[in-house]
């Protein structure tokens, strides 16, 4: 019973520092989703910014053109997908509205919902929106905070990534002086592995996007570019976002080209799918923290709830940075009690 008040009491504690950490991170939002977006960035364009500095690169001008580099990439990423859905947005919202018909025709009711919802889309998002938008004061506030986060997080990766070689005197000097190792090892088992989720699901959700794109257009699927798009950032939200993205294409086919077609689109979606899972994760994420899909399930869930879609994208590089941690953990700690000494066993058997 002493094992057991003490065990809750530990529970109790843990779980209050870690409601009252949320509470502060939410209040604090402004400031702490920057420094969460410049470290993923970090993370991610950390290979290029230390090749730069291998060929003799000032640091500064290295992390001043790794900025820049993602501004040109990003800026010109966001400007194609946002062309390429508003060019065929239209298109997709009637191929879901003749979907959401066709289903109506087979199997009544059910489809009637699917055909009210895509019928008002913008109305939903126009509400969602306005709810949304009630938090604050007005719209344009909420346009200039998500502006001054942006140019935050990117001043922020930049900052990281020149001073990235002070990080661990850094976490020494906030260290006490016997923890400064393993703090260390934590430290850099948990980056490790945000990075290379980062570089591993960038590099996936690109052959994802790319394989679909080319399947849809073959398969002359109306807006298949804008579907690629969806299929790129839904990858990011790992289970979820594939599945959204695929049962979209899906839908714009059958409306759009029928059964047959749809058949073809759910095939080349599966295969994509497949390939990733059996495939492009061991080989890419092999060096990475690997984590059972239950545990993304709940970790994206969780952040769901936490902070909606901007949780669910954080919630799995933060999953996977805590799992290294726990591995570095218990490197350091489960070896010596696991492997117990044979001079151990056999002082225990002398005495």
């Amino acid at each position: 019973m002493r094992r057991l008040a003490a065990w809750c009491a530990v529970i109790l504690l843990v779980a209050g520092v870690v409601y009252v950490g949320i509470r502060l991170c939410a209040e604090f939002r402004t400031a702490v989703t920057p420094v969460l977006l410049a470290l993923l960035g970090t993370a991610l364009l950390g290979p290029l910014y230390r090749r730069l500095v291998k060929a003799k690169v000032n640091r500064s001008v290295a992390a001043g053109l790794t900025c820049v580099a993602v501004v040109a990439v990003v800026g010109g990423a966001v400007y194609i997908v946002v062309a390429a859905l508003i060019d065929t947005g239209d298109e997709i919202s009637a191929s879901l509205r003749n979907a959401g018909q066709d289903l109506a025709d087979h199997f009544g009711a059910a489809g009637t919902s699917l055909d009210d919802i895509a019928g008002n889309a913008k109305e939903l998002l126009s509400k969602f929106g306005g709810t949304a938008a009630s938090n604050v004061i007005s719209g344009v506030s909420v346009v200039g905070e998500a502006i001054a986060m942006a140019v935050l997080a990117l001043l922020l990766v930049f900052f990281f990534l020149r001073d990235s070689h002070r990080a661990v005197d850094i976490l020494r000097s906030m260290a006490p002086h016997d923890a400064g190792d393993v703090i260390e090892a934590m430290a850099r088992r948990a980056f490790d592995a945000v990075e290379g989720f980062m570089r591993g699901t960038t590099f996936i959700a690109l052959i994802d996007a790319t394989c679909i794109t080319v399947g849809l257009l073959v398969l002359d699927v109306p807006g298949a570019v804008g579907l690629g798009a969806l299929v790129f950032v839904g990858a990011y939200i790992p289970y979820l976002g594939a599945f959204l993205s695929g049962a979209i294409a899906v839908l714009v086919a059958l409306a759009d080209r029928g059964f047959v077609i749809a058949l073809w689109a759910l095939g080349i979606v599966l295969a994509v799918q497949v390939l990733e899972g059996h495939v492009l994760q061991p080989m890419i994420q092999s060096r990475t923290v690997q984590m059972h899909p239950a545990v993304v399930m709940v970790a994206i869930t969780a952040g769901a709830s936490v902070a909606g879609i901007l949780g669910m994208l954080l919630a799995v590089p933060l999953t996977a940075a805590a799992t290294g941690v726990l591995h570095e953990l218990r490197a350091l700690y489960g070896s010596p009690s696991a492997g117990a000494s044979p001079s151990g066993d056999t002082s225990s058997v002398d005495s």
